[in-house]
């Protein structure tokens, strides 16, 4: 008889915004005549940009023609796409090689798949809260999990403790769900433990596009990530990608671990599991890295970012503790009158129609907070926020 990986049984049965839509779904059935704003998940609304668009109809009269159709490319992506990458590295003082470059179909698939290189007997150091993925993707494997506690103390930015002792560490910087970013500093702390303790960060740069200021956008930029580190970036969230699928994730030639490359480790995963992302989609994120992608991807940016700067205004007004905003299209909120999160989700929904995520959701650090998005369009997140401001004053 068949046997069954039986640590699927430890997760739970329902994710996250599978519970978020069913309860909007039953809100919306009673409540026909309510317009909803939706300010939960993390999916933006503005188009691919134009050069985005120009490089893949490129590519699809390419795969039109006898002379210039693509069949199977590499797993690892094609040097068109690997080059402008690398070079957009090289802005933030990064050096890459190019087969430390691995295009993927998105940061949360490799983020699940790196986990292969690992044995399931390695602990997991995890934040809490934190993106669902990280721990759900553990738990499949059996791993053990110790969280680190992230809290409005330590502005949900926690640093290394050495009295815990992690083989694996996940890092999200802009982070999601509280948008907190990592100074230098603080990131170099991360790094000495992790050589110091023969660690491997998982750096999930997702949010990079966000930054502004002297912060990192590159894990790498911190001298010694190179030996325990691999990074994780998508153009989701930069291009918006999330209907396109594709990302990168760099993994140095540098890093090993009981005398084995992880570099060499991960190519053969990739070559053995994986086909690659499409000619097509690869084409359209050249267009991300051109003069004429970067300036137009900055404008979408910079929409979202003042999106942001409209809900951090309102809970500036109303006197509320929030994280992100400023580097991160998340705005994470402590729950008026000190609610739980479930409770201000319901509250908000029936009485303003506005769709938010209980930071419960993301782990018990999130019991009283919730997290806001900014990839509504303008006049929904004006609207959402006076309704939002109307709420919190009848309190």
């Amino acid at each position: 008889m068949v046997s069954l990986n039986k640590n699927y049984k430890n997760i739970k049965e329902s994710y996250l915004f599978s519970d978020i839509a069913s309860k909007v779904a039953a809100f919306s059935e009673k409540n026909p005549d309510v317009k909803i704003i939706r300010m939960g998940i993390g999916d933006v609304t503005r188009p691919l940009c134009k050069s985005v668009i120009s490089e893949m109809t490129k590519g699809v009269k390419e795969m039109g023609e006898p002379e210039t159709f693509h069949g199977y490319g590499p797993e690892q992506g094609y040097g068109f796409i690997k080059e402008p990458i690398k070079e957009y590295y090289k802005e933030h003082g990064v050096e890459l090689l190019l087969d430390e470059i691995f295009i993927s179909d998105g940061a949360k698939s490799d983020l699940g798949n790196i986990l292969d290189l690992f044995s399931g007997d390695n602990t997991v150091l995890i934040p809490d809260p934190v993106y669902p993925v990280y721990v759900d993707t553990n738990i499949m494997d059996g791993r053990k999990i110790i969280f680190a506690d992230s809290n409005e103390e330590n502005g949900f930015l926690p640093l290394p403790d050495d009295s815990i002792k992690a083989d694996l560490i996940y890092i999200c910087s802009p982070n999601n769900p509280t948008g907190a970013v990592y100074n230098r500093e603080q990131l170099k702390k991360w790094v000495d433990y992790a050589n110091n303790n023969g660690s491997i960060i998982l750096f999930d740069a997702a949010y990079e596009a966000f930054i502004s200021g002297d912060y990192p956008k590159s894990i790498y930029e911190i001298e010694g990530a190179k030996t325990c580190a691999i990074e994780f970036c998508s153009l989701s969230k930069t291009a918006g990608f999330t209907g396109t699928r594709m990302g990168y994730t760099v993994v140095p030639k540098n890093l090993k671990a009981e005398d084995m490359s992880l570099n060499k480790m991960w190519l053969r995963r990739q070559t053995t599991k994986f086909n690659g992302v499409s000619y097509i989609v690869q084409k359209g994120g050249l267009g991300v890295f051109t003069p004429e992608g970067r300036k137009q991807i900055s404008e979408n940016i910079d929409y979202y970012k003042e999106n942001a700067k409209i809900i951090t205004d309102c809970m500036d007004e109303l006197g509320i503790f929030y994280t992100g905003g400023k580097n991160s299209p998340y705005v994470w909120l402590k729950c008026p009158e000190n609610m739980e999160s479930w409770e201000f989700f319901d509250l908000l929904l029936k009485k303003a129609g506005v769709v938010g995520t209980p930071g419960s959701g993301f782990g018990s650090n999130g019991k009283n907070f919730f997290r806001l998005t900014a990839f509504s369009t303008r006049e929904n997140t004006v609207e959402a926020m006076e309704r939002f401001k109307k709420l919190v004053s009848s309190l």
